[in-house]
């Protein structure tokens, strides 16, 4: 969208120019010059912390390294010691037999509790040379050592342990029985290795804790493996060493914002065990924290100063080049969009139909209706209404070329000109499809708790082939807007002369239909119809399908049957209710139409077996009626048919949820007995409110859900998801579109109520409805052509 500035507002524009640069470059100085600082400082600050984080680091890492040092000494310390002064003093003469050598498991058992008890290691086992137990152990500290046996295996089989040195002696003279000692018992090496023991960062000490003498032979070797985990007490205590804040153990990085993590890697083989993290202190963000207020306020002192100033100098110009744009803003735009409107859009067709007439440009024009706007207007309130046309406009804008004009008209109708269309280009082609494809997707409205699923058609006429005239090209866009309503919606269809005839097709239809409506309507009371039939064209008959319904357990018997109007037209044959409920819509007639199929559907359920129901759909517009439970209550008495017998199937867009009138109908029908269902639950507006505001009986799960068991794995868990909540709230629930006899089963597995569809029964007239026994009268009620004025 482009608009032409008058020459006045570019002469003000050029003033504001013009008078600001000096304040420009003021406020550009004074900014740039605190912003030096406001780096400088940040700089610094940051050096600082990184430096404070990088020693943190420095000291955590070589405490545990002296933790692990501090291990394997005071661990060969202890092994050391127990050689030269635990063992037998037989032994210290260097006669002690081989079996002197090898500890009992009562010893194992105290050296262990020694370990544990004097140096507050948190696990100590005595094993032999293969990793078993070599003391007495209960059950739970014997199944924990099943589990760490695997990890101590490669230390037992390091060959430190067994590497020889030469004897050590005290700096003083040792006595003889020291020497004997000396020679006897060969020194000890203890290993410490950090490593992931039961998920825990720990230290891993292990040491030979019995050696045969000098010249004897080698029993049984044992060791002694101590643990210390460093996520409990050792890790409080580095925290309170090394002044770590909120020290904790993490096996994941997983810091927070103010966090930093310290990997700790296994000694062995280098790989990460865990992590370390805290609150680490940072003494540049501290400074930067303190002189952030006094640089925050000298540059806000400088940027209201120059506000002031350009504000003050702008006010007179500025207000009213505002007003000028404002008003034309308003005269060429809508505001609800801010897309051209009817009048701007009718300016740029001239202009395009004027440079056709000099060039061999070829463009298009195309109206552009939503195919389902008014029912989400009359579901959610105009509020969602307009926020769903602002949607539908930026999708619709944001496939379309940068020239191309996107105007709305009014409502839910838009405009659009997509000029340069050359013939054998694909370009027509695609943007339509992507306006189709983007009109289709779902859109969230009421900030997500609501969705609606509308959909989009589009009639389009290509400039100049249809004619030169801006009223007939548009007329016959909207011709082919209403064939690609007519096919189904959500289509699009280029206008060509054959529809030309049919451009009056709605307006037909909706006189076609309120005729056999009338007829119908006077046959079902017993009205004569004046005149004689051959005097009045003949345009069909509606009748009443029936889909039976059948009870998921007790052999599938049927439960009750769906009231399914169509129009066996004299001329197109059967119709089904999406050719022509869109017109009955359109003329006013659905009221009507919806009332004749309950009275008929009425009487016929009641020949049937009292134990059935029949289900009739209501659309929102009866809802709205204020007398709607009436004409019910009047339709029963008619004909005979209890109250319990009778379900009405709404859908969700018909429950407005702030609608007091939609509540005290559904309240009074429900009051004398009639069942209510919730059709096609899931698909559209769907909100939980409604299963207990308005006190819903059944829910029908939509056949898209039922067509995806066996196939997507999201079916089978969205029918659990609302069979159990079903279930919870006792609500009965109906699978529609079962075609399968797997899907009957796993429907029937599931806890669903009841089943309906093709692999049942497809929708029949009543005399072919077999499933409740004949009728009395044998045959469908269906309305004969015949005269009625």
């Amino acid at each position: 969208m482009h608009i032409v500035v008058p020459s006045s507002s570019n002469t003000f524009q050029k003033s504001w120019i013009a008078s600001g640069r000096i304040l420009f470059l003021i406020a550009v100085s004074g900014l740039g010059a605190i912003g030096l600082v406001v780096l400088s400082a940040l700089w610094a600050g940051t050096e600082s912390d990184a430096a404070a984080l990088d020693r943190q680091r420095q000291l955590v890492n070589a405490r545990l390294r002296e933790q692990v040092d501090q291990v394997a000494h005071v661990i060969g310390q202890f092994g050391n010691g127990y050689l030269a002064r635990v063992y037998p003093a037989s032994r210290s003469a260097g006669i002690s037999s081989s079996l002197d050598t090898v500890l009992t498991g009562a010893a194992g058992s105290a050296i262990s509790e020694t370990a544990m008890s004097a140096f507050g290691y948190d696990q100590a086992f005595v094993v032999d040379d293969k990793a078993q137990l070599s003391m007495l152990t209960d059950a739970k500290t014997e199944k924990r050592y099943r589990w760490m046996k695997p990890l101590f295996l490669p230390l037992l089989k390091d060959s430190r342990l067994t590497a020889s040195q030469s004897p050590t002696f005290t700096d003083r003279m040792p006595s003889s029985l020291e020497s004997r000692r000396a020679r006897a018992v060969r020194p000890n090496h203890a290993l410490a290795n950090l490593m992931r023991l039961e998920g825990r960062p720990t230290i891993v000490g292990i040491v030979a804790i019995n050696e045969a003498p000098e010249g004897q032979p080698q029993p049984t070797r044992q060791f002694l493996i101590v643990v210390r985990f460093l996520d409990g007490a050792a890790l409080d205590e580095l925290s309170r060493q090394q002044g770590l804040n909120g020290a904790r153990f993490a096996r994941t990085a997983d810091p927070d914002e103010n966090e930093v993590a310290f990997q700790i890697d296994a000694t062995a083989n280098g790989e990460p065990i865990g992590f370390i993290v805290w609150r680490p202190d940072l003494p540049g963000s501290r400074v930067i924290g303190r002189l952030m207020p006094a640089l925050s306020i000298a540059a806000l002192v400088i940027a209201v100063l120059f506000s002031v100033l350009l504000v003050r100098l702008r006010s007179s110009l500025g207000e009213l080049k505002k007003s000028e744009l404002h008003a034309r803003q308003l005269a060429l735009h809508d505001v609800l969009t801010n897309l051209p409107n009817r009048a701007l859009f009718a300016m740029r067709f001239e202009e395009c139909l004027a440079d056709t007439r000099h060039s061999t440009e070829r463009s298009a024009v195309a109206l552009l209706d939503l195919d389902r706007f008014k029912a989400v207007n009359d579901t959610f309130g105009h509020a969602a209404g307009d926020e769903l046309i602002r949607m539908a406009a930026e999708r619709i804008r944001s496939v379309l070329r940068p020239d191309d004009t996107l105007a709305r008209l009014g409502g839910d109708e838009f405009a659009l000109l997509l000029r340069d269309i050359k013939e054998d280009d694909q370009t027509l082609l695609s943007i339509c499809d992507a306006i189709v494809a983007e009109l289709g997707r779902p859109f969230p409205l009421l900030r997500g708790e609501a969705v609606a699923r509308v959909g989009g058609s589009i009639g389009l006429t290509i400039v100049p082939d249809a004619g030169r005239n801006a009223d007939d090209l548009m007329r016959y866009a909207d011709v082919a807007l209403y064939e690609a309503k007519m096919g189904g919606r959500g289509q699009w269809r280029v206008y060509s002369p054959s529809m030309d005839g049919g451009r009056n097709a709605r307006d037909v239809l909706k006189n076609e239909l309120r005729d056999v409506l009338a007829k119908s309507t006077a046959l079902s009371a017993g009205v004569p119809q004046p005149g004689p039939i051959g005097h009045r064209p003949d345009f069909g008959s509606l009748e009443v399908y029936y889909q039976t319904v059948h009870r998921a357990e007790g052999g599938y018997s049927a439960s009750g049957a769906e009231a399914l109007v169509r129009w066996r037209h004299s001329q197109r044959g059967l119709l089904m209710p999406a050719s022509f409920i869109p017109a009955a819509e359109e003329g006013g007639l659905i009221d009507a139409l919806g009332l004749w199929v309950l009275r008929e559907a009425c009487r016929a359920a009641c020949k049937w077996p009292k134990d059935t129901f029949v289900a009739v759909n209501v659309s929102p517009s009866q809802l709205r009626r204020p007398n709607f439970a009436e004409e019910v209550f009047a339709v029963l008495e008619e004909t005979g048919l209890p109250p319990s017998r009778l379900e009405l199937e709404l859908t969700e867009s018909s429950l407005i949820e702030d609608s007091s009138d939609v509540y005290t109908v559904l309240k009074s029908l429900r009051g004398h007995g009639v069942q209510i269902s919730l059709d096609d639950f899931g698909t559209g507006f769907s909100c939980l409110s409604h299963l207990v505001r308005f006190d819903i009986d059944r829910i029908k799960i939509d056949r898209s859900f039922v067509s995806q068991l066996g196939a997507k794995a999201n079916g089978a868990a969205i029918i659990g998801a609302i069979v159990t909540l079903s279930r919870n709230l006792g609500i009965s629930t109906t699978a529609e579109g079962v075609e399968t006899e797997y899907q009957r089963d796993f429907l029937a597995a599931l806890g669903c109520t009841d089943l309906q569809g093709y692999f049942f029964s497809k929708p029949v007239p009543l005399r072919e409805l077999e499933c409740f026994g004949k009728s009395e009268s044998g045959a469908a009620r269906t309305i004969a052509p015949g005269a009625i004025a």
